[in-house]
This record gives structure tokens, C-alpha cells and sequence, in this order.
């Protein structure tokens, strides 16, 4: 009997989260250990319109979302793709999957919803050392209003690390390649900007968008012969008024230079591109160089999806990304820890006393120079660490060691199981050699008076 699995996930939301939950919600599929039912979820305010019912995969996922939240029997694994404060326990075994952190903490909330699963995974070896480093003091309220340490509330469950796989049947070189809007800008070298615009002043979104265009700006101002920047990037939606708060920002930024000021062309690309038409981007003749200064990364999936085709990046040597980055074939950028400022301060998720990474600015600026100068130099080493991820960093190879990950914590499960009895058969009272048939005694009736003895 196949094992009852209920997954709890945003399956159907255009956000990196709902994009890892497909990969792990068809790498379940795969296995034929399970009967899989999906609860959809939220995820933040990101449309919810990723799933489309012609295609294989996605009907798969949409033909196993419950309509009624209620179950007949408890599952034997539930699975909660989520933040661990949101982890629930319906089944027998509970497994957390989770991106984890983007800074160096993890709060003590995390951390106790963690020690109610049986099993945590997270993607990278920078987000599982952010829980087991975590260590807090479990306190007691005395009657006099004050707190007594009573022990220490530390990561007791188990953690495995599982990376996020991209489709090599997607995500691959390309010849060729056209692309709407990309075909049309006047240069030929463009660098190339894949993140959202958070919220926060300049600095302060996580992914430095407002940053990596001062500094793009500051670098090839008054050149002779510029670079563009492609910034694929929005909001919390895809909205025309997301649209233009987006290009408002920009404006703000390329306020800062003087009017007179020759600055670089910037290009923004916003709205939803499939994996298709994202695979077309990273390909495009005219994209020579992925740039990221991101303040820190669970994980880093657009940036792995770059390596897969050999675009060459520049990205910051710290956070989930290292995992599948190499300093000797991309150009990553040094600098330092420092407090997470207060405006991305967020209860149980970005707490006050985290840090994340902000980039050595000096340095960018002469990375971006040597890649516009040199990138055939740097195309050739991308072009190396492309096969290395083509063969290790795959969806099919995610989706192996996730199932052995997972078999080793729900093969000893115990299932229901059905009871055969034998069947009645009718006996022949008149026919004294059945030896099937067993006789009673015939009952006596009773007087009153009479006792009754057992």
C-alpha cells in the first residue's frame, strides 16, 4: 500500500518559493512510495496563476490539490514547504522543507517549530548553518515578574541539506536566440540584473537593486563606449502601477548623477517571463555577464540557472549561492557583515540582531570593468563551471538524493492493514460428520427459583 503524503505549499504562486515547490512536488510524484494530496497555499501577495492545466507536470499538481481540506485516515508524511514559523503537524511523519535564512540568524521561534518536525531540509550549507548555530536561553517567569534561565533552546531535530536543481532540459545553451525587447536595445554588451525590488531605501532591499544601478552608473559614466544593464525586476506584482513605481525608483537613482553627466542605457524587463523565455534571457547574444550584489541568498536560484548555459557572473562571495559558485571561474565579490538595517527588521523572520552581506563597492567597480573588457576570458571559465553544474546541480539529481533523504526517515512507518477473515459457511444441521459445523448446548429454560451457576 502506497504511503499517504499531504504536501503544504504556494504550488501555484510566480515566486522562487512556488517554483521549488513544483521541483520537489514532481520530484514526490516521481516515487511511486507515495499517494500524493497537495494543499495550496499563499504566498505573500504573488499572483497565483503558475499552473497551467495543459501542461503534464502542472496538471499532475492541479489534479492532486484537495478541494475539501478534510482527510479520511492521517497522512503518513505531511510536508510543509513554507517558513518554519508556518510548519503544521497533520501526519505521522512531519517533514519542514524551507529556503531558511538570508542573514547570519535565525530567531528562537524558528527554531522551536523545527523541533516539532521529525525532519528539516534546507538548500544550501549557509542556510542550515544558520539553525544549528542558533543557541538562546530558555527562560521561566518567576512570580516577582522576573525570568529565570531554566536551559538552552537549541536545533534538537535533524537537518539535511538538499539543493535546488534546475531542469537541463530547460535551462541549457541556446543558438540563435531571439528575444522581444532584448533584440532592440542599440548595444551589443549588456549586463544582467534578475531579482525583486524590495521594499527599503537605497541599500536596504535585499537584493540591492537601487546599488548594482548606482554603481553600474558610477562605473561607465562619460564613456566613450558603454554597456547597457538589463534589469529584470518588479515589485510585489506585475501591475502597471508596479510598473511605474519601478521605473520611479530608477528615476530616483539616475537623479543622483548631474544632468549633464553621460550615463549608461538601463532596460527594465518587467512582468513574468516563462522558464523558456528566462532560458532565451540568459542565452541572448547580447547578455555577456549575470551582475548580483545581493545582500544575502538562501540559496540563489537564478543565479545557478545562469551557470547551467555559461553566462559568467559577478556575485558576492557569500551565502547560499557558494554552494554551486566558484571563485576560480567567476568573479565574486568580497566585503563584509553588517547589521541588517531597521526597515527590513521583520518579527521571527529578519530579527533585529541578524547581519547580511554588503559588497566591497571598490571591487565591483573593477569587476565590472575587467568583464567588459575581458569577456571572453571570462566566458571561458563560465563556459568550464557550466559543465561541472550541468552534471551535479540537476533536477533529476535533486530529486534523488530528496527521496533517499526522505525514505531514511518514513520506511519504518506503520501502515494500516486489512484483515482477512475466513469465510462463514452455512451448516447443514441435519448432517452430523461436518466437521466445520461446531454444536452448542441447547439452552434450558430457568425457573425463578432455580440459581444460576457459571
Amino acid at each position: 500500500m502506497k504511503k499517504l503524503m499531504l504536501i503544504c505549499a504556494p504550488v501555484s504562486t510566480r515566486s522562487g518559493y512556488g517554483a521549488h515547490c513544483r521541483d520537489l512536488v514532481w520530484s514526490f510524484m516521481d516515487n511511486d512510495d507515495y499517494d500524493i494530496k497537495i494543499m495550496d497555499v499563499p504566498w505573500g501577495s504573488t499572483p497565483r496563476n503558475a499552473l497551467n492545466k495543459d501542461n503534464k507536470n502542472d496538471k499532475r499538481i492541479l489534479d492532486s490539490i484537495l478541494k475539501d481540506p478534510s482527510m479520511e485516515r492521517q497522512p503518513d508524511v505531511y510536508v510543509d514547504i513554507r517558513i518554519p514559523n508556518e510548519f503544521q503537524t497533520f501526519g505521522k511523519v512531519n517533514i519542514g522543507i524551507t529556503a531558511g535564512i538570508e542573514t547570519t540568524a535565525v530567531s528562537n521561534n524558528w527554531i522551536e517549530c523545527c523541533n516539532r518536525m521529525d525532519l528539516v531540509i534546507v538548500p544550501s550549507e549557509h542556510s542550515k548553518s544558520g539553525f544549528v548555530n542558533a543557541l538562546y536561553d530558555k527562560l521561566q517567569q518567576l512570580p516577582n515578574g522576573e525570568q529565570q534561565k531554566v536551559g538552552e533552546l537549541k536545533l534538537e531535530k535533524p537537518m539535511e541539506v538538499v539543493f535546488e536543481g534546475s531542469d537541463e532540459d530547460i535551462y541549457k545553451p541556446l543558438d540563435n536566440v531571439s528575444l522581444d525587447l532584448v533584440d532592440d536595445i542599440k548595444e551589443d554588451f549588456a549586463f544582467l540584473t534578475v531579482g525583486q525590488w524590495g521594499k527599503g531605501n537605497l541599500g536596504e532591499d535585499r537584493k540591492d537593486i537601487g546599488t548594482t544601478l548606482k554603481i553600474f552608473y558610477e562605473s561607465f559614466a562619460n564613456r566613450k563606449e558603454q554597456p547597457a544593464l538589463i534589469l529584470k525586476t518588479s515589485g510585489a506584482s506585475f501591475s502597471i502601477l508596479d510598473r511605474e513605481e519601478t521605473l520611479m525608483k530608477i528615476r530616483m537613482v539616475k537623479d543622483m548623477f548631474p544632468r549633464d553627466m553621460k550615463l549608461p542605457n538601463v532596460y527594465l524587463l518587467h512582468g513574468d517571463l516563462s522558464d523558456e523565455e528566462m532560458n532565451k534571457l540568459y542565452n541572448h547574444p547580447k547578455v555577456k555577464c549575470m551582475l548580483s550584489l545581493t545582500h544575502g541568498e538562501g540559496y540563489g536560484r537564478p543565479l545557478q540557472e545562469a551557470t547551467m548555459v555559461g553566462l559568467p557572473l559577478i556575485a558576492p562571495n557569500w551565502s547560499g549561492q557558494v554552494d554551486f559558485l566558484d571563485p576560480n571561474k567567476n568573479l565574486l565579490i568580497g566585503g563584509g557583515l553588517v547589521p541588517v538595517p531597521r526597515s527590513v527588521i521583520w518579527k521571527d523572520i529578519i530579527i533585529e540582531q541578524s547581519q547580511w552581506f554588503n559588497v566591497d563597492q571598490s571591487q565591483v567597480v573593477k569587476m565590472l570593468h575587467y568583464a567588459f573588457e575581458n569577456i571572453k576570458d571570462m566566458k571561458s571559465k563560465s563556459l568550464e563551471l557550466m559543465k561541472i553544474n550541468r552534471s551535479k546541480f540537476t533536477l533529476k539529481n535533486m530529486s534523488k538524493k530528496l527521496n533517499e533523504v526522505v525514505s531514511n526517515y518514513t520506511k519504518d512507518i506503520p501502515q494500516q492493514v486489512g484483515i482477512n477473515l475466513p469465510k462463514l459457511k452455512k451448516v447443514d444441521s441435519k448432517n452430523t460428520n461436518d466437521t466445520t459445523s461446531i454444536k452448542l448446548p441447547k439452552l434450558k429454560k430457568a425457573n425463578q427459583s432455580e440459581g444460576v451457576s457459571v
